[in-house]
Protein backbone atom coordinates (compact mmCIF):
# COMPACT_ATOMS: atom_id res chain seq x y z
CA UNK A 1 0.00 0.00 0.00
CA UNK A 2 2.81 2.41 0.94
CA UNK A 3 4.60 1.84 -2.36
CA UNK A 4 1.39 2.40 -4.32
CA UNK A 5 0.68 5.74 -2.62
CA UNK A 6 4.29 6.83 -2.91
CA UNK A 7 4.32 6.43 -6.70
CA UNK A 8 1.19 8.46 -7.35
CA UNK A 9 2.75 11.84 -6.49
CA UNK A 10 5.59 10.93 -8.84
CA UNK A 11 3.11 10.32 -11.66
CA UNK A 12 1.42 13.64 -10.90
CA UNK A 13 4.73 15.50 -10.93
CA UNK A 14 5.55 13.82 -14.25
CA UNK A 15 2.20 15.10 -15.49
CA UNK A 16 3.18 18.62 -14.40
CA UNK A 17 6.46 18.30 -16.28
CA UNK A 18 4.63 17.26 -19.42
CA UNK A 19 2.14 20.11 -19.07
CA UNK A 20 4.93 22.65 -18.60
CA UNK A 21 6.78 21.23 -21.59
CA UNK A 22 3.64 21.50 -23.70
CA UNK A 23 3.18 25.06 -22.49
CA UNK A 24 6.73 25.99 -23.49
CA UNK A 25 6.53 24.30 -26.90
CA UNK A 26 3.20 26.01 -27.67
CA UNK A 27 4.73 29.44 -27.31
CA UNK A 28 4.69 29.91 -23.57
CA UNK A 29 8.47 30.41 -23.57
CA UNK A 30 7.91 33.81 -25.13
CA UNK A 31 5.93 34.98 -22.11
CA UNK A 32 7.48 36.99 -19.32
CA UNK A 33 9.24 35.01 -16.58
CA UNK A 34 6.77 36.06 -13.89
CA UNK A 35 3.88 34.66 -15.88
CA UNK A 36 5.74 31.39 -16.49
CA UNK A 37 6.57 31.09 -12.82
CA UNK A 38 2.98 31.67 -11.80
CA UNK A 39 1.77 29.07 -14.32
CA UNK A 40 4.27 26.52 -12.99
CA UNK A 41 3.16 27.14 -9.41
CA UNK A 42 -0.49 26.60 -10.35
CA UNK A 43 0.38 23.43 -12.25
CA UNK A 44 2.23 22.25 -9.14
CA UNK A 45 -0.94 22.75 -7.08
CA UNK A 46 -2.88 20.89 -9.75
CA UNK A 47 -0.46 17.98 -9.41
CA UNK A 48 -0.86 17.97 -5.63
CA UNK A 49 -4.66 17.89 -5.90
CA UNK A 50 -4.51 15.13 -8.52
CA UNK A 51 -2.22 13.10 -6.29
CA UNK A 52 -4.48 13.49 -3.25
CA UNK A 53 -7.54 12.43 -5.24
CA UNK A 54 -5.76 9.39 -6.63
CA UNK A 55 -4.48 8.32 -3.24
CA UNK A 56 -7.21 9.32 -0.80
CA UNK A 57 -10.56 9.72 -2.55
CA UNK A 58 -13.18 7.29 -1.25
CA UNK A 59 -13.30 5.47 -4.59
CA UNK A 60 -10.62 4.74 -7.15
CA UNK A 61 -10.70 7.28 -9.97
CA UNK A 62 -9.19 6.79 -13.41
CA UNK A 63 -6.56 9.43 -14.28
CA UNK A 64 -8.19 10.01 -17.70
CA UNK A 65 -11.41 10.99 -16.00
CA UNK A 66 -9.59 13.46 -13.76
CA UNK A 67 -7.79 15.10 -16.65
CA UNK A 68 -10.92 15.37 -18.82
CA UNK A 69 -12.85 16.81 -15.89
CA UNK A 70 -10.12 19.41 -15.29
CA UNK A 71 -10.16 20.42 -18.97
CA UNK A 72 -13.95 20.69 -19.02
CA UNK A 73 -13.93 22.80 -15.87
CA UNK A 74 -11.24 25.08 -17.29
CA UNK A 75 -13.25 25.70 -20.47
CA UNK A 76 -16.56 26.07 -18.63
CA UNK A 77 -14.95 28.87 -16.63
CA UNK A 78 -14.30 30.83 -19.84
CA UNK A 79 -17.75 31.16 -21.41
CA UNK A 80 -20.88 29.06 -22.08
CA UNK A 81 -19.84 28.13 -25.62
CA UNK A 82 -16.28 26.82 -25.18
CA UNK A 83 -16.13 23.12 -24.40
CA UNK A 84 -14.07 19.95 -24.61
CA UNK A 85 -15.27 17.30 -27.04
CA UNK A 86 -14.37 13.77 -26.10
CA UNK A 87 -13.65 11.31 -28.88
CA UNK A 88 -17.31 10.23 -29.03
CA UNK A 89 -18.63 13.81 -28.75
CA UNK A 90 -16.30 15.02 -31.50
CA UNK A 91 -17.48 12.19 -33.73
CA UNK A 92 -21.11 13.07 -32.94
CA UNK A 93 -20.46 16.71 -33.77
CA UNK A 94 -19.15 15.76 -37.21
CA UNK A 95 -22.31 13.71 -37.81
CA UNK A 96 -24.36 16.77 -36.88
CA UNK A 97 -22.81 18.83 -39.67
CA UNK A 98 -24.25 16.41 -42.22
CA UNK A 99 -27.64 18.01 -41.56
CA UNK A 100 -29.68 14.91 -40.68
CA UNK A 101 -29.87 13.34 -37.23
CA UNK A 102 -32.23 11.80 -34.71
CA UNK A 103 -33.13 14.46 -32.20
CA UNK A 104 -35.81 16.73 -30.77
CA UNK A 105 -35.33 19.87 -32.88
CA UNK A 106 -34.05 22.48 -30.43
CA UNK A 107 -31.09 24.82 -30.35
CA UNK A 108 -29.59 24.99 -26.85
CA UNK A 109 -26.97 27.03 -25.04
CA UNK A 110 -25.76 27.75 -21.50
CA UNK A 111 -27.01 30.92 -19.78
CA UNK A 112 -25.87 31.60 -16.22
CA UNK A 113 -24.78 27.93 -16.06
CA UNK A 114 -28.32 26.82 -16.93
CA UNK A 115 -29.13 24.69 -19.98
CA UNK A 116 -31.40 27.02 -21.96
CA UNK A 117 -33.42 26.65 -25.16
CA UNK A 118 -32.40 29.25 -27.75
CA UNK A 119 -35.22 28.28 -30.04
CA UNK A 120 -37.27 25.24 -31.06
CA UNK A 121 -37.00 24.46 -34.77
CA UNK A 122 -40.37 24.69 -36.47
CA UNK A 123 -42.19 21.48 -37.42
CA UNK A 124 -39.99 19.30 -35.21
CA UNK A 125 -41.00 17.12 -32.23
CA UNK A 126 -39.89 19.73 -29.66
CA UNK A 127 -41.80 22.52 -31.41
CA UNK A 128 -44.99 20.49 -31.66
CA UNK A 129 -44.69 19.47 -28.00
CA UNK A 130 -44.78 23.11 -26.91
CA UNK A 131 -41.11 23.73 -26.02
CA UNK A 132 -40.40 27.46 -26.19
CA UNK A 133 -37.41 29.78 -26.52
CA UNK A 134 -36.08 30.67 -23.09
CA UNK A 135 -37.13 27.39 -21.46
CA UNK A 136 -34.61 26.09 -18.94
CA UNK A 137 -33.98 22.33 -19.18
CA UNK A 138 -33.58 21.24 -15.56
CA UNK A 139 -33.46 17.49 -16.18
CA UNK A 140 -32.96 15.07 -19.08
CA UNK A 141 -34.50 11.65 -18.43
CA UNK A 142 -34.77 12.58 -14.75
CA UNK A 143 -31.03 13.35 -14.51
CA UNK A 144 -30.10 16.86 -13.41
CA UNK A 145 -28.42 19.10 -15.98
CA UNK A 146 -26.57 21.08 -13.31
CA UNK A 147 -22.93 21.35 -14.40
CA UNK A 148 -23.54 19.55 -17.70
CA UNK A 149 -21.56 20.63 -20.77
CA UNK A 150 -23.24 21.48 -24.05
CA UNK A 151 -21.76 18.48 -25.93
CA UNK A 152 -22.93 16.12 -23.18
CA UNK A 153 -26.40 17.67 -23.24
CA UNK A 154 -26.62 17.25 -27.01
CA UNK A 155 -25.50 13.65 -26.68
CA UNK A 156 -28.24 12.92 -24.13
CA UNK A 157 -30.94 14.58 -26.23
CA UNK A 158 -30.09 12.70 -29.41
CA UNK A 159 -30.64 9.06 -30.04
CA UNK A 160 -32.31 6.48 -32.28
CA UNK A 161 -35.37 7.65 -34.19
CA UNK A 162 -38.76 6.99 -32.51
CA UNK A 163 -37.19 6.58 -29.05
CA UNK A 164 -38.47 8.92 -26.36
CA UNK A 165 -36.68 11.38 -24.11
CA UNK A 166 -38.14 13.28 -21.17
CA UNK A 167 -37.00 16.84 -20.55
CA UNK A 168 -38.05 18.71 -17.41
CA UNK A 169 -38.70 22.38 -18.10
CA UNK A 170 -38.62 25.46 -15.89
CA UNK A 171 -40.50 28.36 -17.50
CA UNK A 172 -41.58 31.78 -16.37
CA UNK A 173 -45.30 31.50 -15.66
CA UNK A 174 -45.17 27.83 -14.67
CA UNK A 175 -46.12 27.18 -11.05
CA UNK A 176 -43.91 24.08 -11.01
CA UNK A 177 -41.56 22.09 -13.20
CA UNK A 178 -43.15 20.34 -16.16
CA UNK A 179 -42.09 17.17 -18.00
CA UNK A 180 -42.18 17.06 -21.81
CA UNK A 181 -42.02 13.53 -23.22
CA UNK A 182 -40.81 13.83 -26.81
CA UNK A 183 -40.12 11.22 -29.49
CA UNK A 184 -36.90 11.65 -31.42
CA UNK A 185 -37.10 12.03 -35.18
CA UNK A 186 -34.90 12.72 -38.18
CA UNK A 187 -34.54 16.49 -38.18
CA UNK A 188 -34.83 17.84 -41.71
CA UNK A 189 -35.48 21.52 -42.04
CA UNK A 190 -36.98 23.48 -44.89
CA UNK A 191 -35.05 26.71 -44.55
CA UNK A 192 -37.37 29.19 -46.27
CA UNK A 193 -41.12 29.72 -46.69
CA UNK A 194 -42.57 32.45 -48.89
CA UNK A 195 -46.00 33.81 -49.61
CA UNK A 196 -47.47 36.79 -51.40
CA UNK A 197 -49.79 38.64 -49.04
CA UNK A 198 -52.39 41.37 -49.34
CA UNK A 199 -51.70 44.55 -51.34
CA UNK A 200 -48.66 43.00 -53.09
CA UNK A 201 -46.67 42.66 -49.89
CA UNK A 202 -44.28 39.71 -49.79
CA UNK A 203 -43.58 37.50 -46.82
CA UNK A 204 -40.44 35.37 -46.41
CA UNK A 205 -39.85 33.26 -43.33
CA UNK A 206 -36.30 31.99 -42.70
CA UNK A 207 -36.26 29.12 -40.20
CA UNK A 208 -32.49 28.72 -40.07
CA UNK A 209 -29.48 29.65 -42.19
CA UNK A 210 -28.58 26.50 -44.11
CA UNK A 211 -26.37 26.13 -47.15
CA UNK A 212 -29.24 26.86 -49.58
CA UNK A 213 -30.90 29.75 -47.70
CA UNK A 214 -29.64 32.64 -49.84
CA UNK A 215 -30.69 30.92 -53.06
CA UNK A 216 -34.09 30.03 -51.59
CA UNK A 217 -34.72 33.66 -50.61
CA UNK A 218 -33.77 34.81 -54.12
CA UNK A 219 -36.07 32.16 -55.57
CA UNK A 220 -38.94 33.36 -53.40
CA UNK A 221 -38.40 36.97 -54.46
CA UNK A 222 -38.30 35.84 -58.08
CA UNK A 223 -41.70 34.16 -57.73
CA UNK A 224 -43.12 37.36 -56.31
CA UNK A 225 -41.79 39.36 -59.26
CA UNK A 226 -43.49 37.02 -61.73
CA UNK A 227 -46.85 38.29 -60.46
CA UNK A 228 -45.95 41.97 -60.48
CA UNK A 229 -43.69 44.28 -58.45
CA UNK A 230 -43.78 44.07 -54.67
CA UNK A 231 -44.74 47.10 -52.61
CA UNK A 232 -42.87 45.81 -49.57
CA UNK A 233 -41.41 42.71 -47.88
CA UNK A 234 -41.64 41.19 -44.41
CA UNK A 235 -38.55 39.12 -43.57
CA UNK A 236 -39.44 36.92 -40.60
CA UNK A 237 -36.47 35.81 -38.48
CA UNK A 238 -38.42 35.00 -35.33
CA UNK A 239 -37.28 31.86 -33.53
CA UNK A 240 -34.45 31.46 -36.03
CA UNK A 241 -31.50 30.08 -34.00
CA UNK A 242 -28.91 30.95 -36.68
CA UNK A 243 -26.71 28.77 -38.83
CA UNK A 244 -24.06 29.45 -41.45
CA UNK A 245 -22.29 32.81 -41.37
CA UNK A 246 -21.84 32.98 -45.15
CA UNK A 247 -25.61 32.57 -45.60
CA UNK A 248 -26.39 35.45 -43.25
CA UNK A 249 -23.96 37.56 -45.30
CA UNK A 250 -25.58 36.32 -48.53
CA UNK A 251 -29.12 37.18 -47.39
CA UNK A 252 -27.99 40.65 -46.26
CA UNK A 253 -26.32 41.17 -49.64
CA UNK A 254 -29.70 40.76 -51.37
CA UNK A 255 -30.91 44.07 -49.95
CA UNK A 256 -27.71 46.19 -50.02
CA UNK A 257 -25.48 48.04 -52.44
CA UNK A 258 -21.98 46.81 -53.26
CA UNK A 259 -19.27 47.48 -50.68
CA UNK A 260 -21.54 47.79 -47.63
CA UNK A 261 -20.11 46.39 -44.38
CA UNK A 262 -22.37 43.63 -43.05
CA UNK A 263 -20.47 42.27 -40.04
CA UNK A 264 -16.94 42.00 -38.71
CA UNK A 265 -15.18 39.86 -36.13
CA UNK A 266 -12.44 40.63 -33.65
CA UNK A 267 -10.29 38.16 -31.75
CA UNK A 268 -6.87 38.00 -30.10
CA UNK A 269 -5.08 36.72 -33.18
CA UNK A 270 -4.96 38.46 -36.58
CA UNK A 271 -6.51 35.50 -38.40
CA UNK A 272 -9.69 35.97 -36.34
CA UNK A 273 -10.14 39.59 -37.44
CA UNK A 274 -12.36 39.48 -40.50
CA UNK A 275 -14.75 41.79 -42.32
CA UNK A 276 -17.66 40.78 -44.52
CA UNK A 277 -18.94 43.19 -47.17
CA UNK A 278 -21.46 42.96 -49.98
CA UNK A 279 -19.94 41.74 -53.24
CA UNK A 280 -22.40 43.31 -55.66
CA UNK A 281 -25.45 45.53 -55.69
CA UNK A 282 -28.91 43.97 -55.74
CA UNK A 283 -32.06 44.95 -57.59
CA UNK A 284 -33.93 44.89 -54.26
CA UNK A 285 -31.98 47.73 -52.60
CA UNK A 286 -35.02 50.05 -52.67
CA UNK A 287 -37.65 47.50 -51.65
CA UNK A 288 -39.32 48.63 -48.36
CA UNK A 289 -38.33 46.02 -45.77
CA UNK A 290 -39.49 45.09 -42.27
CA UNK A 291 -37.60 42.42 -40.30
CA UNK A 292 -39.43 40.55 -37.53
CA UNK A 293 -37.34 39.28 -34.59
CA UNK A 294 -37.90 37.98 -31.08
CA UNK A 295 -35.97 36.40 -28.21
CA UNK A 296 -35.54 33.21 -30.24
CA UNK A 297 -33.64 35.05 -32.99
CA UNK A 298 -29.96 34.33 -32.51
CA UNK A 299 -26.53 34.27 -34.14
CA UNK A 300 -26.86 34.54 -37.94
CA UNK A 301 -30.34 36.05 -37.52
CA UNK A 302 -28.87 38.80 -35.39
CA UNK A 303 -26.18 39.46 -37.98
CA UNK A 304 -28.83 40.11 -40.65
CA UNK A 305 -31.07 42.20 -38.40
CA UNK A 306 -28.14 44.16 -36.95
CA UNK A 307 -26.60 44.93 -40.34
CA UNK A 308 -29.80 46.06 -42.05
CA UNK A 309 -30.80 48.11 -39.02
CA UNK A 310 -27.40 49.82 -38.69
CA UNK A 311 -27.31 50.61 -42.40
CA UNK A 312 -30.84 52.10 -42.25
CA UNK A 313 -31.96 49.56 -44.80
CA UNK A 314 -34.81 47.99 -42.82
CA UNK A 315 -37.11 48.58 -39.88
CA UNK A 316 -36.55 45.90 -37.25
CA UNK A 317 -39.75 45.06 -35.37
CA UNK A 318 -40.62 42.69 -32.54
CA UNK A 319 -38.71 42.10 -29.32
CA UNK A 320 -35.05 42.00 -28.28
CA UNK A 321 -33.06 39.16 -29.81
CA UNK A 322 -31.23 36.40 -27.92
CA UNK A 323 -27.69 37.78 -27.93
CA UNK A 324 -25.51 34.96 -29.26
CA UNK A 325 -22.74 36.61 -31.28
CA UNK A 326 -19.43 34.84 -30.80
CA UNK A 327 -17.30 32.68 -33.09
CA UNK A 328 -16.48 29.11 -32.05
CA UNK A 329 -13.58 27.35 -33.74
CA UNK A 330 -13.46 23.54 -33.69
CA UNK A 331 -9.87 22.39 -33.15
CA UNK A 332 -9.02 18.67 -33.51
CA UNK A 333 -6.71 17.27 -30.83
CA UNK A 334 -4.05 14.60 -31.16
CA UNK A 335 -6.05 11.78 -29.53
CA UNK A 336 -9.12 12.16 -31.74
CA UNK A 337 -10.96 14.45 -29.34
CA UNK A 338 -11.67 18.10 -30.08
CA UNK A 339 -11.84 21.58 -28.64
CA UNK A 340 -14.68 24.04 -29.24
CA UNK A 341 -13.09 27.39 -28.41
CA UNK A 342 -14.52 30.90 -28.62
CA UNK A 343 -11.99 32.80 -30.73
CA UNK A 344 -13.78 36.01 -31.75
CA UNK A 345 -16.93 38.11 -31.39
CA UNK A 346 -19.31 39.51 -33.98
CA UNK A 347 -19.82 43.25 -34.37
CA UNK A 348 -22.55 45.04 -36.30
CA UNK A 349 -21.48 47.75 -38.82
CA UNK A 350 -21.80 50.45 -36.13
CA UNK A 351 -19.53 48.51 -33.76
CA UNK A 352 -22.22 47.02 -31.51
CA UNK A 353 -21.27 43.74 -29.84
CA UNK A 354 -24.03 41.20 -30.49
CA UNK A 355 -23.00 38.67 -27.83
CA UNK A 356 -25.06 39.01 -24.63
CA UNK A 357 -26.50 42.31 -25.91
CA UNK A 358 -28.74 41.19 -28.75
CA UNK A 359 -30.39 43.51 -31.26
CA UNK A 360 -32.96 46.05 -30.07
CA UNK A 361 -35.86 46.54 -32.50
CA UNK A 362 -36.66 49.94 -33.95
CA UNK A 363 -40.28 49.26 -32.99
CA UNK A 364 -41.12 47.02 -30.03
CA UNK A 365 -44.18 44.86 -30.58
CA UNK A 366 -45.19 41.98 -28.30
CA UNK A 367 -47.28 38.97 -29.22
CA UNK A 368 -49.66 37.34 -26.71
CA UNK A 369 -48.67 33.85 -25.66
CA UNK A 370 -50.71 31.17 -27.38
CA UNK A 371 -49.63 27.60 -26.71
CA UNK A 372 -52.43 25.06 -27.18
CA UNK A 373 -50.15 22.16 -26.15
CA UNK A 374 -49.38 23.45 -22.67
CA UNK A 375 -51.80 23.20 -19.76
CA UNK A 376 -50.51 26.37 -18.14
CA UNK A 377 -51.46 29.41 -20.22
CA UNK A 378 -51.25 33.11 -19.77
CA UNK A 379 -53.51 35.37 -21.77
CA UNK A 380 -50.69 37.80 -22.37
CA UNK A 381 -46.99 37.87 -21.59
CA UNK A 382 -44.13 39.89 -22.96
CA UNK A 383 -42.05 37.97 -25.44
CA UNK A 384 -38.82 39.49 -24.18
CA UNK A 385 -37.95 42.38 -21.92
CA UNK A 386 -34.27 42.40 -22.76
CA UNK A 387 -33.21 39.94 -20.08
CA UNK A 388 -31.43 36.84 -21.30
CA UNK A 389 -33.45 34.47 -19.12
CA UNK A 390 -36.89 35.77 -20.15
CA UNK A 391 -39.18 33.43 -22.03
CA UNK A 392 -39.72 34.23 -25.68
CA UNK A 393 -42.63 32.18 -26.95
CA UNK A 394 -43.53 32.35 -30.59
CA UNK A 395 -46.56 30.63 -32.05
CA UNK A 396 -46.29 31.62 -35.69
CA UNK A 397 -46.60 28.75 -38.14
CA UNK A 398 -48.13 26.05 -35.94
CA UNK A 399 -51.09 24.03 -37.11
CA UNK A 400 -53.35 25.91 -34.71
CA UNK A 401 -52.21 29.34 -35.76
CA UNK A 402 -50.58 30.16 -39.08
CA UNK A 403 -50.21 27.00 -41.16
CA UNK A 404 -51.48 28.88 -44.18
CA UNK A 405 -47.98 30.19 -44.72
CA UNK A 406 -46.87 26.62 -45.31
CA UNK A 407 -49.02 26.46 -48.44
CA UNK A 408 -45.91 26.62 -50.61
CA UNK A 409 -45.20 23.07 -49.47
CA UNK A 410 -46.97 20.07 -51.08
CA UNK A 411 -50.27 19.36 -49.34
CA UNK A 412 -52.57 17.45 -51.64
CA UNK A 413 -55.03 16.54 -48.90
CA UNK A 414 -55.99 20.11 -48.01
CA UNK A 415 -58.13 22.19 -50.39
CA UNK A 416 -56.72 25.55 -51.37
CA UNK A 417 -59.59 27.46 -49.78
CA UNK A 418 -59.10 25.54 -46.49
CA UNK A 419 -55.43 26.44 -46.38
CA UNK A 420 -56.29 30.06 -47.05
CA UNK A 421 -58.86 30.02 -44.24
CA UNK A 422 -56.27 28.58 -41.84
CA UNK A 423 -53.80 31.23 -42.85
CA UNK A 424 -56.28 34.07 -42.28
CA UNK A 425 -57.24 32.64 -38.88
CA UNK A 426 -53.61 32.54 -37.81
CA UNK A 427 -52.90 35.98 -39.24
CA UNK A 428 -55.54 37.45 -36.92
CA UNK A 429 -53.53 36.24 -33.91
CA UNK A 430 -50.08 37.37 -35.06
CA UNK A 431 -49.94 40.97 -33.83
CA UNK A 432 -46.32 41.42 -34.92
CA UNK A 433 -46.98 40.37 -38.51
CA UNK A 434 -50.08 42.56 -38.65
CA UNK A 435 -48.07 45.59 -37.51
CA UNK A 436 -45.34 44.86 -40.07
CA UNK A 437 -47.87 44.73 -42.90
CA UNK A 438 -49.54 47.93 -41.65
CA UNK A 439 -46.18 49.69 -41.57
CA UNK A 440 -45.41 48.72 -45.17
CA UNK A 441 -48.84 49.93 -46.24
CA UNK A 442 -48.10 53.23 -44.50
CA UNK A 443 -44.80 53.58 -46.36
CA UNK A 444 -46.60 53.16 -49.67
CA UNK A 445 -49.24 55.67 -48.65
CA UNK A 446 -46.67 58.30 -47.71
CA UNK A 447 -44.83 57.74 -50.98
CA UNK A 448 -48.06 58.35 -52.90
CA UNK A 449 -48.74 61.51 -50.90
CA UNK A 450 -45.26 62.88 -51.56
CA UNK A 451 -45.51 62.09 -55.26
CA UNK A 452 -48.85 63.91 -55.53
CA UNK A 453 -47.43 66.85 -53.61
CA UNK A 454 -44.40 67.03 -55.89
CA UNK A 455 -46.56 66.95 -59.01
Amino acid sequence: MYRKLKNKPLRSLLLVALLVAAFLLSGGIKKVHSSLGNTYEKLKIFAEVTSLIESSYVEEVKPDRLIEGAIQGMLRNLDPHSSYLSFDSYKEMKVETEGEFGGLGIEITMRDNLLTVVSPIEDTPAYRSGVQAGDIIVKINNESTRGISLPDAVKKLRGPVKTKVTITILRKGFKSLKDFIISRAIIKMKSVWSRRMEDNIGYIRIRNFAKTTTNEVKKGLGKFSDKGPLKGLVLDLRNNPGGLLNQSVGVSNIFLNKGALIVYTEGRTPDQNMTFKTQKSSKYVDLPLVILVNGGSASASEIVAGALKDLNRAVVMGTKTFGKGSVQTIIPLSDGSGLRLTTAKYFTPSGKIIDKNGIDPNIIVDNPVVNPNAKEKESKEKLNTGQEKDTTPHFFGTKDNLPGLESEQPDNNTPKNAKEARFLEGYKKDIQLQRAVELLKGVELFQEILQKKAS
